[in-house]
């Protein structure tokens, strides 16, 4: 039984109970599977009469809802393969993707996100779609496993979106593993899990996020207003949800924000509690942590989510101080790591036993090892069938039987693997030494807890620099970076220290084009925006 008859199944199962509910007006407003399935039968029809056959691709345009769930399951249901759009782009990034992918049609949630794209499908709205009669429940055509289920496009941090083919098959063993691992996680239990989602679903771990919640007996809760995330998540009140480490960062950040405000004891008691988590403070402070750990983190875990057993990280590196902040305050992060290429997932923590800075052993059935030049090396059933029409990146990515990451890492004797950069990304010196940013771009946000981002540069440079985006920055600031930077340099080797720096008031956002949807800084465009910026920081080096 492939992942989408289980899917089915379990919404006759559910017949009458909730499955899906989205937050609107401050409230949660559900449908039970048998409605659901109502709704797919109706966008299935409606597919049926567009002319749309199975193996025929159609672009899925909108923002998370109920509506986006039931024509997905409804296009996937008919054969059709599916090509969500990111409803966040700009308008040159959808058009790429639509001109790549060329959709037949293109399913559209309202007429807000409609784009004016030249020489794109017709855009059929969700209004049309769900405006037919009743239809009468059918199961979903028969699928092999190696047909196309979806083409998923990668963030383009370089650059360059390429359509990830991922098939039936990769779905199946993806929604096996992560069923399993949450099994593990949420224990033997007659009531739903309560899941909480506000990654868009265009994203390859949103999307398995999604399948399997509608595998399983849960809950699943989406948000429809990112500026209301808190109050949202006091509505939804989940077991786990799935986060990318930006929105850690800034949860972290507003508490210790806060409670530098309260001042008095609650400062006192939390900044020991800290010291004695991170086994820095002496033992006065394991007073304050027992304190802190009555007094103040249940009002902190409250305002997170009072039912949280766990959040679920992934999409990028998760500085291991944010990770144990959270831990500190008795709530374990459990990290993910993968790729759109490998149905998002090759690792998984172990809730059973968490190591920071570490982002799990393979799951069960995946491959990994480390080749000669250092990058991560997978081969299972998880593996994507190729790149849509790319012959030729499809081949390299996938030599010798093995896909090549462009990831580096290291597994330790249990095999639990540590990220440590991604090769594209490694900065290299004109005196040759390779340097991965990402562990010094981390260390330096987290000792600046006001810079919104940290980026280095160096690229065939004589030493390394670094673009720090604060708005409002002061002399003051730059007083305080270049101390700090004093300090960081002394314990690394002279190629790895930061000797200048440019701090930037405009911070890298997905509107001006700096970063992807989900965090990522697309390098190469920050390099071409502020290189004046960069030409400055050699320049004054040089003087």
């Amino acid at each position: 039984m492939n992942y989408l008859e289980k899917i089915f199944e379990r919404m006759h199962r559910a017949l009458a109970t909730p499955v899906v509910g989205e937050v609107r007006d401050g409230r949660i407003v559900s449908v039970t599977g048998g409605e659901l399935l109502g709704m797919v039968e109706k966008a299935r029809a409606f597919i049926s009469a567009c002319g749309l056959r199975a193996g025929d691709r159609c672009a899925l345009y909108g923002t998370n809802s109920i509506r986006w769930i039931a024509v997905d399951l409804a296009l996937m249901a008919q054969g059709v393969i599916v090509v969500p759009l990111d409803p966040r782009q700009v308008a040159s990034e959808i058009a790429s993707v639509v001109r790549d992918a060329s959709p037949a049609l293109i399913f559209c949630s309202d007429g807000d996100l409609a784009v004016n794209l030249p020489s794109a499908p017709e855009t059929i709205f969700f209004d049309k779609i769900f405006g037919v009669p009743d239809a009468a429940p059918l199961p979903p055509l028969p699928r092999g496993d190696q047909e196309p289920a979806t083409i998923v496009y990668t963030s383009g941090t370089s650059g360059e979106q390429k359509g990830v083919v991922i098939t039936v098959r990769n779905i199946t063993f993806m929604l096996g593993c992560t069923n399993e691992r949450l099994n593990v996680l949420m224990g033997e239990r007659s009531e739903p899990d309560r899941v909480f989602q506000y990654a868009p679903f265009c994203f390859g771990a949103a999307r398995i996020l999604l399948l399997t919640s509608l595998s399983r007996n849960s809950i699943l809760v989406l948000s429809t207003d990112l500026t209301k995330l808190s109050d949202e998540l006091k509505l939804a009140q989940p077991n786990y949800f799935v986060n990318v480490p930006l929105f850690l960062e800034r949860v972290r950040r507003r508490v210790e924000e806060s409670i530098a405000k309260r001042g008095g004891f609650a400062a006192k008691a939390f900044n020991g509690a800290r010291r004695a988590y991170l086994g820095e403070g002496a033992f006065t402070d394991r007073i304050y942590l027992a304190m802190a750990k009555t007094a103040i983190f249940p009002s902190i875990r409250k305002s997170v989510g009072p039912n949280v057993k766990a959040l679920i990280c992934g999409s990028a590196p998760l500085a291991i101080e944010t990770q144990k902040f959270f831990m500190m305050l008795g709530i374990p992060v459990l990290q993910v790591y993968g790729l759109t290429e490998t149905t998002a997932i090759c690792t998984m923590d172990d809730p059973r036993q968490v190591e920071p800075g570490r982002v799990g052993c393979a799951i069960p059935g995946v491959e990994m090892k480390v080749g000669e030049d250092g990058e991560i090396l997978v081969r299972g059933a998880n593996i994507f069938a190729g790149y849509w029409q790319r012959p030729e990146a499809t081949a390299k990515a996938l030599a010798g039987g093995w896909f090549h990451t462009g990831d580096q890492g290291e597994a330790d004797a249990n095999g639990n693997w540590r990220i440590t950069g991604r090769l594209k990304n490694l900065v290299i010196l004109n005196s040759g030494h390779n340097i991965a940013p990402e562990p010094l771009e981390e260390k330096l946000a987290s000792l600046l807890p006001e810079a919104q981002q940290v980026m280095l540069t160096g690229n065939q440079r004589s030493f390394l620099g670094a673009l720090i985006t604060i708005p409002g920055a002061n002399g003051t600031q730059r007083e305080r970076i270049q101390a700090i930077l004093d300090t960081l340099n002394a314990d690394l080797p002279h190629y790895k220290q930061i000797r200048g720096f440019q701090v930037l008031g405009e911070p890298f956002t997905t509107e001006n084009g700096l970063l992807t949807t989900m965090g990522k800084l697309k390098r190469d465009a920050i390099a071409a925006r502020f290189s004046d910026e960069i030409e400055k920081v050699y320049a004054k080096r040089s003087a």
